[in-house]
């Protein structure tokens, strides 16, 4: 009965592997073309450790008190040893510490930011660009109007309207982050709408929406994921932007752009306290830029082999 049972699920593996060949092909071809980039499995490796780091935080951190806002004045601003890592701050607390937690609001925030983007801008650029006409005038132009403000002075601006804090900060970001997918989208379900495939579940008598969020989108995915991989990075970049013009995150959490901010009243004499923080934002910034072309090649079948 085993060996029959075992037999029937090899047969149907050999059977899937048979029809799903050419898929399989691209598959390893894009891995190929991935590991062949030095610079982006680099990329993946940084991204994997940041990850680890904003998951498992709260487990290992060594001075958890100095993240919610312990004073210790006779430990100000002490170089980085054996005992602080990367030195304490001003109020006697672990930069370490704090560093390490920061890594972990800045990928939260980051998550959210880029859920709620991509959730607005494919919703409607897929509208506009499959139904056309007034439809994508009105969703358009409302992007361009948008688009035609910086997103961090924008993002700004709201924070400072709402008032600081992580909540604020995030729906911040969210607003001035979505036009762009809604761009990306709309070009390209301009494309889309025009294949065979759509014309033929036209004939079938699927539904609009099914054809828009059943058969269009999911071909949009990689140019999509290759967009969300650039743009963590850079928006955990504003968010410590925010923080260190004073609208961002709200003390005592930690942030990276509030302690370089902090820090910078310091330099030269206590150069640690905005080096670490600034270091660890420079790495995720790196990191997810390195992943995002290591991404474009794996998922781009056009993408040539780069070593």
């Amino acid at each position: 009965m085993t060996t029959s049972s075992s037999l029937s699920l090899r047969d149907r593996a050999v059977r899937w592997s048979e029809e799903h060949a050419s898929q399989i092909h691209e598959v390893r071809r894009g891995i190929y073309r991935f590991s062949r980039n030095r610079l982006s499995v680099i990329g993946l490796s940084m991204v994997i450790v940041l990850l680890f780091i904003a998951l498992t935080a709260p487990l290992w951190v060594p001075y958890p008190d100095d993240v919610t806002g312990d004073v210790h004045m006779d430990a100000r601003l002490k170089p980085p040893d054996a005992e602080h890592l990367f030195g304490t701050d001003d109020a006697g607390r672990d930069v370490f510490s704090r560093t390490i937690m920061a890594t972990r609001i800045s990928f939260q925030v980051g998550v959210i930011i880029l859920i709620v983007a991509i959730s607005i801008g494919v919703t409607l650029g897929a509208i506009a660009g499959y139904f056309g006409g007034w439809v994508n005038q009105i969703i358009m132009r409302l992007t361009d109007v948008m688009l035609t403000f910086p997103g961090i002075f924008l993002a700004l601006a709201i924070s400072a309207a709402l008032g600081r804090g992580v909540l604020n900060a995030t729906l911040a970001l969210s607003v001035t982050w979505w036009p762009g997918y809604c761009r990306l989208v709309e070009a390209q379900m301009l494309k889309m709408r025009e294949e065979d495939f759509v014309a033929g579940a036209h004939a079938i008598g699927a539904s609009n929406w099914r054809i828009i969020f059943r058969h269009i989108l999911p071909n949009l995915l990689t140019a999509i994921i290759v967009k969300a991989s650039m743009d963590f990075g850079f928006a955990v970049l504003n968010l410590a932007a925010l923080g260190f013009i004073g609208v961002g995150v709200l003390p005592p959490e930690p942030d990276w752009g509030s302690m370089i901010s902090a820090g910078r009243r310091f330099i030269p004499a206590s150069w640690w306290y905005s080096t670490f923080p600034g270091l660890f934002m420079f790495i995720t910034v790196l990191a997810f830029n390195l992943l995002g072309d290591g991404l474009r090649d794996l998922l781009d079948p056009n993408a040539t082999v780069r070593s």
